[in-house]
């Protein structure tokens, strides 16, 4: 059986940063801090500087870990349960819904509901769906 190890102190953390991110974002670019959006703006960027903050912003988020192993001495142990296939067809059925929602969870759950967005607070309520029926059918039904 899978059990999920719920962190509260750092999930709350990440939380603020991730809030406080997306808060400054906005405030100084005028942007939305949906991580799929900058990714695809960094291959097809409007501007110069709109390479420039994406690709930064994108930095950040690789070196993050880097700066958090040269702080602690080391990395947190992480384990994914399932096979390299199964990450892949993951990866492309979050891809196919990052399309067809018009955005991913970061974009939609972090800034669209913050902003009120009726369409965020749909898509956010159609993944958080998914997500429990999902988790219940893997531990449950097939048991994973």
């Amino acid at each position: 059986m899978i059990e999920t190890a719920f962190t509260p102190w750092q999930s709350l953390g990440g939380g603020a940063l991730i809030g406080l991110a997306s808060v400054l974002l906005m405030l100084v670019a005028g942007r939305i801090m949906g991580a799929t959006g900058i990714l695809a703006g960094v291959f097809t960027p409007a501007s110069r500087s709109d390479f420039a903050w994406r690709a930064a912003l994108l930095l950040g988020m690789v070196t993050g870990p880097t700066v958090y192993w040269l702080v602690t001495g080391g990395m947190p142990e992480i384990t994914v349960p399932v096979s390299m296939p199964m990450l892949l067809i993951g990866g492309f059925i979050v891809g196919l819904g990052v399309t067809y929602g018009s955005g991913c969870t970061s974009g939609h759950g972090v800034c669209g509901m913050a902003r009120l967005s009726p369409r965020s607070i749909a898509a956010t309520l159609t993944f958080m769906a998914s997500t429990g029926v999902t988790v219940f059918v893997v531990r449950h039904v097939i048991g994973g």
